[in-house]
């Protein structure tokens, strides 16, 4: 049997007259196939999506968007630990934008599932890993809005800290007490392991300061890679 023969077939097995096959040759693309799943699906004839899918794979569709159909039928046809296999198979392949699963309208609709709840937690562990590494708390006592006053008392200004991208970065915004402001992003190099501040006022005057905690919790810093240290 020809691979075109096999194609019409499985029309066929999916239910197609043959003299629709007649009149409208099958796909002979992968993305025909898949296009067809989708329609089946939303049919709800979930037997013939999966059948779409098996051809659309055997003409190296994508596995991902393939695995993801096939979560998606799994969840409709109520067999949420198959749809959790599926997501845990996409997972394995290094995708990480769990966006794409959460507010997917079926797949969200695992939420509750303890199998699905427990991926979810583990994939947001290697997805957002500033949420979960040690070095990026160091300076979690800095977040927050700040009265600050000088040496001898006197009002200096406000500060406030936030954290942004999900614990990536803390954001500074200064005001001193004439009004004058400035702003500073603050995160950890990746290579070097050191957290990196840089400062910008709006007199264009400029500080970049890397550094971080010592082991004895004292905040250590130098300026400009002069390395002298700031205690």
């Amino acid at each position: 049997m020809t691979f075109l023969d096999k194609l019409y077939s499985t029309l066929i097995i999916l239910g197609i007259s043959t003299s629709v096959v007649a009149s409208s040759p099958p796909p002979t693309e992968a993305t025909g196939w898949f296009q067809i799943a989708v329609a089946a699906r939303e049919a709800e004839e979930y037997k013939k999506a999966h059948d779409a899918l098996d051809v659309a794979g055997e003409m190296e569709f994508s596995p991902v968007r393939i695995s993801f159909e096939r979560a998606r039928l799994h969840t409709l046809a109520d067999d949420h630990d198959k749809a959790v296999a599926e997501l845990e198979s996409i997972a394995a392949t290094g995708f990480l934008s769990i966006g794409f699963i959460v507010n997917d309208p079926i797949l969200g609709s695992l939420e509750g599932n303890e199998g699905y709840d427990r991926f979810i937690d583990n994939m947001s562990k290697l997805a957002y890993p500033c949420e979960q590494g040690e070095v990026f708390k160091e300076f979690d006592s800095w977040v927050g809005d700040w009265v600050v006053h000088g040496p001898a008392g006197g009002l200096a200004g406000t500060n406030s800290i936030t954290r942004e991208e999900r614990g990536c970065v803390l954001l500074e915004h200064w005001q001193n007490t004439a009004g004058g402001t400035g702003q500073s992003i603050n995160f950890v190099d990746k290579i070097s392991g050191e957290w990196v501040q840089i400062w910008n006022a709006e007199g264009g005057s400029q500080i970049n300061i890397r550094g971080g905690m010592t082991d004895e919790g004292r905040n250590e810093t130098y300026v400009n890679e002069s390395r002298h240290p700031r205690r």
